[in-house]
């Protein structure tokens, strides 16, 4: 094993649990009498280690067998901490108890016990068609196929014949049925993920497309529940692309409620009943939906309970990005810059913990708005080192939306920290990275022309009517259904009324949300 596949081996000792840990150490040591074995030896040697180091495990070793095959010995560790995850998790797999009843009916055949071959596969099928496990009902199928033969047709019929063919025709279509609405799925999501919210009509036409599909006039082209799901799910998510999230929030609605209506799909699938928590509480927070954001963020605080066991590190980094990022995006939308803050050590230390095992997006979203946090609490130092740690990752595309506003908030924290000598650099580096991006949109223009002219700026005369025609530029956008994502990451509006005002960006937003509260309040009371 190469120093690379010696890191998996550190990396897969690392992912374990306490009880995982446990578990294996107790069933290797079931295999050894006396000493321990070489196995179980190695595993505690390397998961003692904080750096791996081939050279000190060798030296460890080398009076056991193990030095003369060193690359086998890690191979073969590495299989047997499979083989003990698969019997620790092996109950709560669907996939692996469907795959241990067709090995019992297999083993049951080939010892010729036949009534028990097929009970065990009437097991089985109750079970796939349960969770909707189609290949599972084909091999179930195959299974019974053969019982026939073995029989020569005399324990079936015609009619059994038939029925046997159309099942396999149904479970066919609804497997081709489910890869069609994911492939669906996948080309929306891959325009999404690439290129953010559509910025013109072109884009919409591209949206447009897909949507058209015949599989998507109706939901009752959807076979199965996963296919349902999938069906809600683009849907919700094509509006969103192209900045309706009025249509995306009822889409969304109509996805949450499926996937509440089964709660065995909950249990096997849990990623996604985050995800579509988490979409519901950003939609909610754009459309003013604040008594529904409460309820969400109750259910989303649930989930562990709900689950009935301990999170997995996936489901636990996921609840990290899901819980801790809508708190920071209500508290900043809010206001509650101080509430915000109490957050930073809890997400630096997620992004420590989980780091390169956390959506790179995701992951750039909390730089992102941390280093806002800080711009609007007025520590631009600390506001410009998170921006930096988001500019700075090599590992997140450039195409991605977040990277091309995080180019343009950083000219943004250049211009308040004063950095005159050096915005005209910034400016061109941003100006050839959109250029070769072909992203470059009204705001976009406005804005890069906004800094152009103020970086010339000789007084403050001059520095408030570049200010002032910016928001005359920037407020007709704020509606336009192709320029108002902008304004989601940044509100570059509020941050130029604060220079104009002569007050602090925080000050506006507070502002702002003293007003949205009396609105609501006279509403309630009208």
């Amino acid at each position: 094993m190469s120093k690379q596949a010696s890191d998996v081996l550190l990396r897969l000792i690392r992912s374990l649990t306490p009880a995982e840990k446990r578990y294996f150490k107790l069933d290797a040591s079931r295999h050894t009498i006396g000493e321990k074995n070489e196995y179980l030896r190695l595993f505690e040697a390397i998961d003692g280690m904080s750096v791996y180091d081939e050279l000190v495990l060798k030296k460890i070793f080398k009076q056991q067998k193990a030095r003369n095959s060193f690359a086998i010995a890690k191979n073969r560790l590495y299989d047997t901490i499979l083989k003990s995850l698969d019997s620790f998790h092996a109950e709560n797999s669907v996939d692996v108890q469907l795959k241990k009843l067709l090995h019992y009916a297999e083993i049951l055949f080939k010892k010729s016990l036949y009534d028990e071959c097929f009970k065990m596969l009437q097991r089985s099928k109750k079970l796939a068609q349960k969770h909707e496990r189609y290949t599972t009902l084909l091999d179930v199928s195959k299974w019974k196929k053969r019982l026939i033969e073995k029989d020569g047709y005399t324990t079936t019929d015609e009619e059994g014949l038939t029925d046997l063919l159309e099942e396999d025709v149904l479970h066919l279509q609804k497997l081709s049925n489910y890869s069609e609405f994911w492939n669906l799925k996948s080309k929306l999501f891959f325009l999404l993920n690439r290129h953010g919210k559509v910025r013109d009509t072109e884009e919409v036409k591209q949206f447009k497309t897909l949507i058209d599909n015949t599989l998507l006039k109706s939901e009752d082209h959807a076979l199965s529940y996963e296919s349902h799901y999938l069906y809600l799910h683009i849907y919700s998510a094509y509006y969103f692309g192209i900045g309706d999230y009025h249509e995306s929030h009822i889409w969304l609605s109509k996805q949450l409620k499926l996937i509440e209506s089964n709660r065995d799909f909950i249990q096997q699938e849990p990623n996604k009943y985050f995800a579509v928590i988490s979409n519901l509480i950003y939609l909610c927070t754009q459309l003013n939906k604040q008594s529904e954001i409460k309820i969400l963020i109750e259910k989303l605080h649930n989930i562990p309970e709900m689950l009935g066991k301990k999170l997995s590190e996936d489901l636990a980094i996921k609840l990290f990005s899901t819980s801790i990022s809508t708190k920071l995006s209500l508290h900043l939308q809010n206001g509650d810059f101080d509430s915000a803050l109490e957050l930073v050590p809890e997400i630096d230390n997620g992004l420590n913990k989980y780091k390169n095992k956390l959506n790179k997006v995701r992951e750039a979203f909390f730089l992102f708005n941390v280093s806002v946090l800080y711009f609007a609490n007025g520590d631009l130092t600390l506001s410009l080192q998170w921006m930096n740690r988001l500019l700075n990752d090599t590992a997140l595309d450039a195409n991605q939306e977040i990277y091309s506003f995080a180019r343009i908030f950083d000219l943004v924290v250049h211009l308040e920290m004063g950095n005159n000598t050096l915005l005209p650099y910034a400016l061109k580096s941003v100006q050839r990275y959109l250029d070769k991006r072909k992203r470059m949109f009204r705001f976009e223009t406005i804005f890069l022309d906004f800094i152009r002219k103020i970086s010339k700026a000789t007084n403050e005369k001059e520095m408030l009517e570049s200010y002032n025609n910016l928001h005359q530029d920037l407020l007709p956008l704020k509606d336009d259904p192709f320029e108002r994502t902008v304004f989601e990451y940044f509100d570059f509006i509020a941050w130029v009324e604060s220079k104009l005002q002569n007050i602090t960006f925080a000050d506006v937003i507070r502002q702002r949300n003293l007003v949205e509260v009396a609105k609501i309040t006279i509403k309630a009371t009208s």
